[in-house]
This record gives structure tokens, sequence and C-alpha cells, in this order.
């Protein structure tokens, strides 16, 4: 398990955790050692993101970065937007989205780090996006005070809502069936089915960070050194406390056997696990701390739990630098040329006389060689003379 965290230095970090050997009547304790430091923007990052294999970083300098966490190496960099990357989601191993203040999304295939689809998402800057647990729909939230439901089967707008503010988080529930949207310090709790605010809650500063823990349990964490845990459904705080001696910057959650995990990032340098209890009032306990002595932009959890498919394990495809000129035709360029060269190959086989499944003769022609065909045709003819004859 790696703890990897970005900053405004222009530096990501990597940390290993692992559980120490438990002492009797000793609280538990996990034990950080320092596995990486990179430094591969020119400018702050901005947003990070976490697959089973890779970790992707987007930066103020417009471009994302690539990480291969199996090999510790750098994979590439991907050159699209034309802005601040904000916001960068994958969903399973296979795609990543991406979103800056360009006003574009783009998805991208994961495994040969090709641009599928660029599409103009937002009049303004995209600010966040949360995909649905499905994979099917995906929320984005933007500066044009928009919130916008994606197709992502078909690659379209689905519904755009007009909140009439500028929101900077929206998250789904684990379910899927309900999402925040955070303005401020207020946050919106949505139902799907209704596509209404069913409740609010307000925090005591600016929002920086949301979690779902269930879908009635949200943590919170803003411009301020405490957490809150909120109940979605009464809307009252279950229970806060004073997580860093800074902001806190981003926060990430996750359940492993006998745990549920949460990780928080602060301005104070420091990345702090927190083992959460089963009553969600209680607060949770401290598991390891770790000062990177940097100012934290972002954070994510690498899991090495050897979940990686065979694709996934194939060598690395070098990463498509994509022009920033191109849009949302690139799709559908591929698609074209791909029924080109389809229709080309079985024109072809028609020519030779083959089936497009294979090069077994058609019924009726033989794959014969021209002396062949000319020695045939000659026979005929002599046979044709002497019936006159």
């Amino acid at each position: 398990m790696e703890l990897v965290a970005g900053s405004y230095e222009q530096v990501l970090f990597g940390f290993t955790v692992q559980p120490e050997p438990e002492a009797s009547g000793e609280p538990e304790k996990w034990a950080s050692v320092a596995d990486f430091t990179h430094h591969a923007h020119t400018a702050s990052l901005s947003a990070l993101a976490v697959s089973s294999r890779f970790v992707v970083t987007g930066s103020k300098d417009e471009t994302i970065h690539i990480y291969d966490m199996k090999k510790k190496i750098e994979h590439g960099a991907l050159v699209h937007h034309n802005g601040t990357i904000t916001c960068l989601k994958f969903y399973g191993s296979r795609h990543l989205i991406s979103g800056a203040e360009d006003g574009l999304l783009c998805v991208w295939d994961a495994k040969k780090w090709e641009c599928l689809k660029s599409i103009k998402a937002h009049k303004g800057h995209v600010t966040f996006l949360s995909i649905h647990p499905s994979g099917k729909l995906a929320l984005s939230v933007g500066t044009d005070k928009t919130l916008r439901t994606w197709n992502l089967v078909e690659g379209r707008s689905a519904f755009i809502k007009n909140i009439k503010q500028n929101a900077h988080i929206v998250e789904w529930s684990p379910s899927g069936e309900k999402y925040v949207v955070v303005i401020m310090n207020r946050i919106d709790i949505y139902r799907l089915d209704t596509a209404t605010v069913s409740g609010t809650i307000t925090n005591g500063k600016r929002v920086s960070a949301v979690t779902f823990f269930t879908d009635s349990v949200l943590a919170v964490a803003g411009d301020e050194e405490v957490v809150r845990f909120f109940d979605c459904d009464s809307l009252i705080c279950l229970c806060e406390f004073k997580a860093h001696e800074n902001r806190v910057k981003d926060m990430f959650s996750f359940e492993i056997p006998e745990h549920h995990i949460l990780v928080t990032a602060s301005s104070d340098g420091f990345i702090k696990m927190w083992k959460l209890k089963q009553d969600k009032s209680v607060p949770p306990s401290l598991l390891c701390d770790v000062n990177t002595n940097a100012r934290l932009t972002c954070l994510g959890v690498w899991l090495d739990n050897g979940t990686d498919t065979k694709e996934s394990l194939s060598p690395p495809a070098k990463p498509s630098l994509v022009k920033k000129e191109q849009q949302s035709n690139l799709g559908q360029k591929k698609s074209v040329a791909a029924l080109q060269e389809n229709e080309t190959s079985k024109r072809i086989s028609k020519e030779r006389g083959l089936t497009t499944g294979g090069n077994q003769p058609r019924k009726g022609n033989s794959l014969v060689s021209a002396k062949k065909r000319k020695m045939v045709e000659m026979l005929e003819k002599k046979k044709r003379k002497k019936k006159k004859i």
C-alpha cells in the first residue's frame, strides 16, 4: 500500500505503509517508509488519480503525467488540455477522464493512452468530475454555474441543470443513488431518482474535500484543521475531530479487511491515516502520520492488491501526445478509418476470391498460378478447334 500526494512545490511524494506488529495493550500503529519523490511538473500539482497500476497527476503546467507503480518509472505525459488540469478520475483500469480550465472533458484509453473523446463540457472551467459507480454516467460542475450529467456510453450530454452559483465539488455516493454538490461552505444532497435537493449541510468554512463512507455518512473537510462526519439523512454532525495544524486539502477513504481507513492531507505537510470506528459518532484513531515538509494539494492511495488483469500487465505502449487542435471528432475519425479499412479488406478479399474469414478459396474458385491457368486456356482452345474440324 502506498500513500501518494502532490504539492505546490511541484513534487510527487510516495510513502509505503504497513501495519506494525501489535503489542499487547498498545493501540494499533502503522509504519511508513519514504519510497520516492519525483519532480516532473513545471508548476504546482492540482489533481491526482490512482488505478490498479498507474498514478496520474495533473498540474497548472497543463500536462498530465503517468507513473507506472509496478515498475516505479515515469510512463509518459499526455498533452491535450489548454489550461490547468482540475480533475482526474479513473473508471476501472481501462479508462481515465480528465477535466481542465479549457472547459474540456477528455476520455483516455488507459492502456494505449490515446484520447478517445474530447468534449466541450462547460463554457467556463471544469472544476470537478465524479463518475457513477456503474460507469454509465458522470457529473461535472464548472464556472458556468451548471451541473451537467454525461452519458458515458454514448459520450454526450444527458442533462444540464442551472444551479445559479459556481460549484467546486460534486461526488456520487457508493450506491449511486444520491450525490452531493458543494458551493463554498454549503453541501446540497441530491437524490438521483428525483434530481432534486433532499437536504443541505452547512460547514463552518469553505469545503475543500468530501468523501462518502456509506450512503448515509459523509466526511467533510474545509479551510480549517477539523474534519466532520455528517449523517446525510438527518443532516446532523455525528462527530468532529482536529486532524491537522493547518487546513485540510484532500481526503481519501477505502476499505481493507477489518479496516475502514480515512487518509487526510494538509497544507501543514502531513499525511495522516485514521482508522474509523464502527460507530461514526466516535472520532477515528490515528494509525500513522508522515511529514513531507511541503504544502500538499492532492492525495491518493495506491493499493497493490494484485487485481491487475493480464492486459494491464502487457508491455506499456508509448503515450500519445494529442495535439491541442484536435477536438471531439477524434473518436469519429478513428471509427471512419476503421470502417474504411474493413471495407478495403473486404474488397481485396473478394478480388482474390477469398472469404473475409480467412484464406480458404470461395466455392467455384481455385487458387492456381497464372502459368497453369494459361495452359488450361490453351488446351480448351485446342479442343474447340478440333470440334470445328
